[in-house]
């Protein structure tokens, strides 16, 4: 397959600005950019489609400069329904340092920040030498401003397609830039840019966009929409990733194997004839999550995760460490306890039981374990030995329903 073949057949082109487009892919060598904007410190799950669609044309033979908006971060690219919130400068530098430091250290690509070019630009200057060139009718007809008009945007965020098209022709003039790719929410702010440097320079330039990635519901990998899942390990573990992408869609796991790994087309072929003859398996979805983490994090981070997931599976928490434990499980869900108490009332104050009453017939039916083993004894006192690394004791009632205990 070529280069755009492949691409096509993994699901990530879907808009493409001019047809001689595909020949200028397949031949390699030409600089792009992508674009983010540091409203966190650290990418996340959504963003990255975009980053490996860039690693495939990189190793394609093309050149990729990762944008990180110092300036338009202090704005903010326009939302569907509501403006964005304001981040402070601080904060937007601060992001900005560590997405500069995750990218390099997981990607390689090449960062640059367009605060670097904005910082110097007046507002008669901007009016006069971009401005012009920007008609309010074409600017009102893009698809995402529509969208905003009945409910209100202000001058500021409509003011944000200006600023990412003086970014594709600062870059086209510095860096010998003569592509944009983004998701597919960005078309209207790269034909923009294609169209200022056309009309200001003469040039042609090229952009092109994925599908955004969605679940089977269509809702999107994003900190907007409440479901973020970081790239930083410390803000979301190998664990957490693992747990996430074992139990993706059926319907979707194939889809997420074409778009999120590096797997030949065979290779997934196989794993998609595997996952309709044996879905209870799951060897596809192992397969994502394995690709995924170790691609991001490292063989021996998916080996710990794979591993953590076993010992839940498998109720076997002794040999765990507290680290281990607070990635099995929710911070939310962790409740403070005393040692030496009784077995029923630890239950009552973890929530495992309504009453001392209802934790002696949980634990007289055998439905209570502690640390992984099943205990009988209503007379049972929890001593200090008896909390995992000092620090947690894990309570189970029936199959599924852990309470933690933290001292």
């Amino acid at each position: 397959m070529t280069l755009v073949e492949e691409l096509k057949w993994r699901g990530l082109i879907k808009d493409i600005s001019s047809p001689e487009l595909e020949e200028k892919l397949n031949k390699g060598g030409m600089s792009f950019y992508i674009g983010t904007d540091p409203t966190a410190d650290s990418l996340h799950v959504g963003h990255l489609s975009s980053f490996l669609i860039s690693k495939r044309l990189k190793e394609a033979g093309h050149h990729p400069i990762l944008l990180v908006g110092g300036g338009t971060g202090m704005i903010g690219d326009p939302r569907p329904t509501t403006e964005r919130a304001m981040i402070s400068k601080e904060e937007v530098e601060h992001n900005f340092e560590c997405l500069k430091k995750q990218v390099e250290e997981i990607f390689g690509f090449e960062v640059v920040n367009n605060n670097d070019w904005y910082k110097d630009v007046n507002m008669i200057d901007f009016l006069r030498d971009y401005g012009k060139f920007f008609n309010i009718n074409y600017m009102i007809d893009k698809d995402i401003i529509r969208r905003r008009l009945d409910t209100g945007i202000t001058y500021t965020e409509f003011s944000y397609m200006i600023l990412q098209s003086i970014d594709f022709k600062y870059l086209h003039e510095h860096k010998n830039v003569d592509l944009q790719c983004a998701g597919s929410d960005q078309w209207g702010n790269i034909t923009a840019g294609i169209d200022l440097i056309r009309r200001a320079t003469g040039d042609e330039v090229y952009g092109f966009t994925m599908p955004l990635v969605t679940d089977s519901q269509g809702k999107k990998f994003g900190k907007s929409e409440g479901n973020a899942l970081w790239l930083d390990k410390n803000k979301t573990s190998s664990y957490k990733l693992y747990q996430f992408f074992v139990n993706v869609e059926d319907s979707m796991v194939i889809d997420y194997l074409k778009i999120y790994t590096f797997l030949s087309k065979e290779e997934i072929e196989e794993y998609e004839k595997k996952n309709k003859e044996h879905p209870e398996l799951r060897e596809a979805h192992k397969a994502l999550a394995r690709e995924i983490i170790t691609f991001l994090h490292g063989k021996e981070e998916y080996e710990r995760a794979e591993k953590l997931a076993g010992n839940l599976f498998n109720n076997e928490f002794k040999d765990l460490s507290k680290q281990d434990i607070s990635e099995l499980f929710d911070e939310q869900d962790v409740k403070g306890v005393e040692s030496n108490i009784e077995l029923l009332e630890l239950l009552t104050k973890l929530g495992g039981a309504s009453s001392k009453r209802e934790a002696r017939e949980f634990v007289t039916s055998g439905a209570i374990s502690i640390n992984g083993e099943k205990v009988t004894d209503v007379s049972l006192i929890i001593t200090d030995d008896m909390f995992i690394d000092n620090t947690y004791i894990i309570v189970k009632r029936g199959k599924k329903n852990y309470y933690i205990g933290k001292k």
